[in-house]
């Protein structure tokens, strides 16, 4: 029978080998016992040596030690609960790579690590709420994105995580939170409205501009706000037949919004159709007989009327005058007295506005109302 006999190295190998794997049954045995400040000591030197730091039940029972620690009534308060979890978790990662055969450890590390993300999940969205409380939104900011990585489904991490990075502005990091909910089909109204002020006060980008309205009106077709900012944005690149379906298509969704009526009025003036721009302003003024702008272009458009009738009575010859200019004059007269109920309509509406003030003065003085001319002169001073 042959005899083998190890030379002195493997004989030192095979005993700092067995040291090892004893650190980690140590670390095993300690943890039964419920001595977790010693079985993290031993557990931390098996994981980093290099005969056990591929080792997957050393970096199990790491995972299992540095857990029970974070949630101990009294080793808990020796440690950091949260970043005991963190690294718990990270040890539990990496059992699965490491597992490539028998998965002896696999299923009970990822039970684990489905129980520590939500631990890890308010821990890290704990610390944006502090962080941000105290203005230190870079903090807060990586704090959230920190808690979106557990919990990857969850809205609130990525809102708060904009609202963090808009503190501050960062706005680059602000819209591409707010773009995860949109692309999570998870975007409210008022993201949108971020998103919309970052693409048009901030960046000053038309394009994306449009490209957000659009977006928020597929979201929210029936968003008032949505509509007329889309109106908007048609009107300033100059789409108004684009503009003109795209209000139809908001008042058909809100017939008795006043608002989106006197819209059309101004847009209709825009397109050079004034009777039909006379009818919308009516519409709008009988729905709200408050609405500032309705009120004072009917008053316009009844005081432009006789305006360019005394004009053609001014440029006439005498005899021309004295041929059919007072007929023109009596004429104008009708115009302004027809402008007259929506002008003070609309300084009862706003008191206020110099612009209204001024069409009142120059129709009380052409009714000959001296006094009543005074009155908003004197408003003007």
């Amino acid at each position: 029978m042959k005899k083998f006999l190890l030379t002195a190295a493997a004989v030192l190998s095979l005993q700092l080998a067995n040291a090892q794997t004893a650190a980690v049954t140590s670390a095993v045995m300690l943890h039964q016992k419920g001595t977790l400040d010693k079985a993290k000591a031993e557990i931390d030197k098996a994981v980093v040596n290099e005969k056990t730091k591929d080792n997957a039940k050393a970096w199990y029972y790491k995972g299992l030690i540095y857990m029970d620690m974070a949630g101990h009534p009294l080793y808990g308060k020796t440690v950091d609960p949260a970043q005991m979890s963190k690294e718990a978790y990270e040890a539990f990662s990496k059992v699965a790579d490491l597992e490539t055969k028998k998965k002896q450890y696999t299923d009970d590390a990822n039970k684990r690590k489905e129980i520590l993300q939500g631990n890890m999940y308010a821990y890290a969205l704990n610390a944006g709420v502090d962080n941000y409380n105290n203005k230190k939104f870079n903090e807060a900011y990586k704090a959230y994105v920190e808690a979106a990585s557990y919990k990857p489904q969850d809205t609130t991490a990525y809102l708060y995580a904009a609202y963090a990075a808009a503190g501050a502005e960062d706005f680059a990091a602000a819209k591409g939170m707010y773009n995860k909910l949109v692309d999570m089909k998870q975007a409210s109204p008022a993201v949108y409205n971020q998103l919309l002020y970052i693409a048009s006060v901030v960046d000053k980008n038309e394009k994306e501009t449009l490209d957000i309205i659009t977006k928020a009106r597929a979201a929210y077709p029936d968003n008032r706000t949505f509509m007329l900012q889309e109106l908007d944005l048609y009107l300033k690149a100059g789409k108004e037949q684009e503009s003109m379906a795209k209000l139809d298509a908001a008042i058909a969704a809100d017939p008795t919004n006043a608002n989106l009526l006197t819209v059309k009025g101004n847009l209709l003036e825009r397109t050079k159709k004034p009777e039909e721009a006379l009818e919308a302003y009516k519409k709008a003024a009988q729905l709200d007989p408050t609405n500032f702008d309705a009120q004072y272009n009917l008053g316009v458009y009844y005081f432009n009327k006789g305006a360019n009738l005394n004009n053609r009575a001014n440029k006439m010859t005498l005899a021309e005058f004295q041929k059919n200019g007072k007929a023109l004059q009596t004429e104008a007269k009708k115009y302004f007295t027809q402008a007259l109920p929506y002008f003070e309509a609309a300084h009862k509406a706003k008191p206020d506005d110099k612009t209204n003030i001024q069409s009142l003065l120059k129709v009380y003085t052409a009714l000959g109302r001296t006094a009543d001319a005074k009155r908003m002169d004197t408003l003007l001073q």
